[in-house]
């Protein structure tokens, strides 16, 4: 391990300085949770360190970086968060997501329901770029949660170690921990997040106990407001059923969701784009977060549902040129972190993802979507030395340019920690290992 990974690794506790793998280090964080004090990540060579916390984590502990100091972390640091303006983040942090760290707690507010009063009709889609989820700049539609928790799973970071190191076993696993934490209308997101597991014929009665046990809570109570439960899920076919439509999930092979016609109408309006690309390239992810409620016979209903694709990294994308540019970076064995939008609509510029590649600084790259027949016909590439250094390509004038050149070689990384513990009661079916 070369010197560089072994100071991005490290933490100052109080007076002693602990690398994450270090015999010792989940009993230091231990005592510092006990005692209220905060690590200092040691990331930015020669500085007094940057203040983090302890979070309690599935029965254990990791290390978390205080809210917005992302951008303080060395590019090269597993804390290192592209400013929140790169993404659709900014507006939210503080009104939508706040973070306590005496508490390690997180709470969320949600511009959607999660009950549903009896006989009251289905919601439509949330968070196509068409709909009126931004007029709720500080609540989380269901899109905006959907990129909160795949952002805070770390599946918008990549880097060349990570490839075919990722499957839905591994998306889940993080995604959970991201919810771990997390408060909504004053419960815990976890009980009512259902996220399918990897499913196997030899496990089937094991995961369908499992599955019904969680499921339970969005029981029919009589004379009140149902719960919904959330679902985070792969789509495999939307299609007509025998009666009305139905949502198939991967790793669901046993248990279709109920479509009603009017939601099935809107969903194919609202997300025409994301079913076109989804329909006509095999490896893209489509990705559905949904309410869903268990009606008396135990058969699951669609309420609400907002879509989502992803490469075959699991990293997010908007349309066919996100796609392009991720699927280029990928190949080309960058380190990156993919942007997500969250309230903003596409029609508003963003940065699409931002390199880490490139010196002390991130560097971010654009796509100019709108026609401007004033738009240079190439992009130009700033230096990433210069005050803004940024990459443009506007896709109607030509083909993408080339990309920024690497400043430097990326050190040995050690993965962000799990939580320091092999309890794993809450996620029975999930082992702790390192995040990819």
């Amino acid at each position: 391990m070369n010197s560089t990974a072994v100071q991005e690794a490290a933490y100052a506790i109080g007076d002693q300085r602990w690398a994450r793998d270090e015999p010792g280090f989940a009993d230091a964080i231990a005592k510092a949770h006990e005692h209220h004090s905060r690590p200092r990540c040691l990331c930015q060579l020669g500085g007094p360190g940057i203040d983090m916390y302890v979070a309690r984590v599935l029965n254990g502990f990791t290390v978390k970086r205080m809210p917005n100091t992302g951008r303080q972390h060395a590019t090269t640091c597993p804390s290192y968060e592209p400013p929140a303006e790169f993404s659709g983040l900014g507006p939210l942090v503080g009104t939508a997501i706040v973070e306590n760290p005496a508490t390690g707690m997180t709470t969320l507010k949600l511009d959607f329901p999660m009950s549903k009063l009896p006989g009251r009709a289905a919601q439509p889609p949330s968070a196509s770029s068409s709909s009126s989820v931004v007029a709720h700049g500080h609540r989380l539609g269901l899109r905006a949660l959907l990129h909160y928790l795949w952002d805070q799973a770390e599946l918008t970071h990549w880097k060349p170690g990570f490839a075919g190191r990722r499957t839905w076993g591994t998306v889940r696993k993080l995604l959970l921990l991201a919810a771990d934490n997390k408060c909504v209308h004053g419960h815990a997101l976890l009980d009512s997040l259902y996220i399918p597991e990897v499913f196997s014929v030899e496990q089937r009665d094991v995961i369908q106990s499992r599955r019904q046990r969680l499921w339970a809570h969005g029981a029919p109570r009589h004379g009140q407001p149902q719960p919904l439960l959330l679902m985070v899920a792969e789509v495999k076919e939307i299609a007509p059923a025998r009666f009305g439509h139905k949502a198939v999930f991967k790793h669901v092979p046993d248990q279709a969701f109920v479509l009603d016609d009017v939601l099935y109408r809107r969903l194919g309006r609202s997300f025409e784009h994301e079913l076109t690309l989804w329909g006509t390239e095999p490896d893209v992810h489509l990705i559905m977060v949904a309410t869903f409620r268990v009606d008396e016979a135990g058969t699951p209903g669609i309420v609400e549902l907002s879509l989502m694709l992803t490469t075959a990294q699991w990293l997010p994308v908007d349309d066919g040129w996100d796609r392009q540019l991720v699927g280029a970076l990928v190949r080309q064995g960058r380190s990156f972190v993919k942007s997500l939008r969250y309230n903003v609509p596409t029609t508003q510029a963003l940065v699409c993802a931002s390199l880490l590649d490139c010196g002390p600084a991130s560097y971010p790259l654009f796509i100019d979507r709108e026609y401007n027949p004033e738009a240079s016909p190439s992009a130009e590439i700033t230096e990433p030395n210069s005050d803004n250094p940024e990459w443009r390509w506007s896709p109607t004038h030509g083909d993408m340019p080339a990309l920024p050149l690497r400043q430097q070689t990326d050190p040995i990384q050690l993965p962000h920690p799990a939580p320091y513990s092999s309890d794993t009661r809450n996620f029975p079916d999930i082992r702790i290992t390192p995040n990819i």
